[in-house]
């Protein structure tokens, strides 16, 4: 098998992040068209896998219930199932927008099989991942829920997922697919958008780069880009690029290595 890429349909991608609990449901469909085609055509082993966002679905519960920082009573329990329902539903929809391009896939809900430790995973039996790669399907992630060693239940990004399985199975590229065409200098006033991250750039870019559009309780932009510059420290020659799939065709693009966004390496 080639060595893997990972991708990620952000949450303000797929759902209508301003409005709770609205899917995006013919984008879905075009990006998992663009998969597809991708797939089709590519060399045999392209291996795959898939993570998306919660978007409106997810953060707009989590917010509610304070799902994040930890979960202590009967009500935060409540709201501990309500989150996982509702990132359920919208994983609900990706699926079946995989099943319509005719892409075999399963899902591994984060709340079924990960434990957590102060909001960073710290259990996860990955061998049935291991084995849909290994026979073609495509494994799909999701930001969920977990139990917490620390906090009781809290939510783990997909970000923080691709963090462990990064390091697990040492992919080649990382591909964050959102509304945004990179990371701007100057968000939220869009004028500069910077094309190449390292550690030593993002100290002096901090400032400019925090800031998130709608309901996000995982950290927003700022999060984002700091995890993956982690990540890229330790896993080598790997590349995360941030984009837009927002034009139709764009994430086909990014798939076959065109250059779009702004790429995280380590230095």
């Amino acid at each position: 098998m080639t060595r893997l890429t990972f991708i990620k349909l952000g949450g303000s991608l797929i759902t209508d992040k301003t409005q709770p609990y609205v899917p995006r449901l013919d984008k879905l469909a075009e990006l998992c068209q663009e998969i597809s085609g991708v797939k089709a055509s590519a060399p045999p082993g392209l291996g795959l896998i898939l993570g998306h966002g919660s978007g409106s679905f997810g953060h707009t519960a989590a917010r509610q219930y304070g799902t994040r920082q930890g979960v202590t009573d009967a009500q935060g329990w409540h709201g501990f199932a309500e989150v996982h329902f509702q990132a359920a539903l919208l994983n609900h929809y990706v699926m079946e927008a995989l099943n319509a391009a005719s892409i075999p896939a399963l899902a591994f809900p984060p709340s079924a099989s990960v434990i957590a430790r102060d909001g960073q995973v710290s259990v996860w039996e990955i061998e049935p991942l291991r084995r849909a790669l290994a026979n073609g399907i495509l494994p799909v992630i999701y930001g969920d829920v977990a139990f917490d060693e620390v906090r009781g239940g809290t939510i783990l990004s997909t970000e923080v997922l691709f963090q462990h399985l990064a390091r697990q199975f040492q992919p080649g590229r990382i591909l964050l697919a959102g509304l945004e065409p990179g990371v701007w200098t100057d968000f939220p006033l869009r004028t500069r958008l910077v094309e190449d991250i390292d550690p030593g750039l993002f100290a002096k870019l901090r400032a400019g780069v925090s800031g998130a559009v709608g309901a996000d309780v995982t950290g927003g932009m700022e999060s984002k880009v700091e995890q993956m510059l982690n990540l890229v420290k330790s896993v080598p020659g790997l590349e995360v690029v941030i984009f837009s799939a927002q034009e139709p065709g764009n994430l086909a693009r990014a798939l076959k290595g065109e250059r779009l966004g702004t790429r995280i390496v380590g230095g």
